[in-house]
């Protein structure tokens, strides 16, 4: 009896195996698979590289005190009080005054400029003598050598007098003013004040090997602040190092970003953007949609009910989009979810 159901099994499973094909190709060509679609647009894409680095300012400078003196912080005109972190300043307003009265002494200037007048006025006196035959060219040479050497001589000691004040080279903003007693003496050499001018940073990046050919000067970089990322600001690139490092394999771009209001601060880390090329109004979509199998690239299309395979070619990218060459047409209804189980001219039905 064994024996014959085994037989019975046996010649009855091609018809099986039959029946089960035909039931599911009569299933998929029946069923409906749930897709959802977005509507092919054009629009921008650029081609980027993303760095990050440290912004620093266009403008730093430590200032120390050239001569000895007793130290007097000057008051801020603008706000009335003395110079304190964090000022504002401009260019060759006078924040620390010193004073050594034995200094100015010795600098004797008010006698030296008297000798400037009077080798000024003994000069012309010798060139109307010399216009009129009464002393020779060498005796008027000698009395304008005198009267050079005594004007550089008062020159000098109001250069040296002007190191008693400590003014800012440039404006910008006090970010490190040392502490001391007001009226007590220092000694030449001391800090005095650190001073940056941030409305134009910089920053230093190192970039592999294979960007050297598409990194350019003048190109456009997108600055994005980490801590408040809405706020983008623009650089240029000004600066670009033709030697790799052979150590890392790298070399260094140097970017030049505009800060008109401040909204980066010296040492703030951000992240950078390299515009290599841009393109407009062209067909765009996300990455994430596009189905890779041995180099080629497909995603798949609904029109009148029925999925359909469509082999594209792509430009560039970036991290989430890429430029669609050929494939796809504005206003096609692109696959953007269930398209990973998709053949070509499955039934499917579109849902939100």
């Amino acid at each position: 009896m064994k024996t014959l159901f085994k037989w019975i099994f046996f010649l009855s499973l091609p018809l099986l195996l039959t029946m089960c094909r035909n039931w599911e190709g009569n299933f998929n060509k029946d069923v409906a698979l749930p897709v959802s679609v977005m509507k092919v647009t054009t629009g921008s894409i650029e081609d980027l590289i993303n760095t990050s680095g440290t912004v620093m300012p266009d403008k730093e400078v430590l200032v120390k005190n050239e001569v000895a003196g007793k130290y007097h912080l000057q008051i801020n005109p603008a706000t009335g009080r003395p110079y304190k972190l964090g000022d504002k300043v401009a260019k060759g307003a006078l924040i620390i005054l010193l004073e050594d009265k034995e200094f100015e002494n010795n600098l004797n200037i008010a006698s030296k400029k008297l000798n400037m007048e009077i080798s000024r006025q003994e000069y012309q006196k010798q060139e109307s003598l010399y216009k009129k035959g009464g002393v020779t060219l060498r005796d008027l040479r000698n009395s304008e050598v005198a009267m050079i050497n005594a004007k550089n001589d008062y020159d000098n000691s109001v250069l040296r007098l002007e190191k008693l004040k400590v003014r800012a080279p440039f404006t910008g903003y006090i970010v490190d003013l040392s502490q001391y007693t007001e009226g007590v003496r220092v000694a030449a050499g001391q800090d005095m004040f650190r001073l940056m001018d941030f409305r134009r940073m910089y920053m230093e990046v190192n970039l592999p090997e294979k960007y050297m050919p598409k990194v350019k000067l003048r190109q456009q970089v997108r600055i994005t602040n980490y801590v408040i990322r809405e706020d983008t600001l623009t650089g240029i690139i000004t600066g670009i190092s033709p030697a790799l490092s052979t150590e890392t394999r790298t070399f260094q771009v140097k970017m030049s970003i505009d800060n008109p209001r401040l909204k980066l601060r010296p040492g703030m880390f951000v992240r950078s953007d390299i515009i290599l090329q841009r393109k407009d109004s062209v067909i765009v979509i996300p990455k994430k949609y596009i189905l890779a199998e041995s180099g080629r690239k497909r995603v798949f299309i609904v029109d009148n009910g029925l999925a359909h395979e469509v082999r594209i070619q792509t430009g560039i990218e970036n991290t989430q989009d890429v430029e669609v060459v050929s494939g796809l047409k504005k206003n096609m209804s692109l696959v953007i979810r269930g398209f990973e189980t998709l053949r070509d001219r499955s039934k499917v039905k579109v849902i939100q």
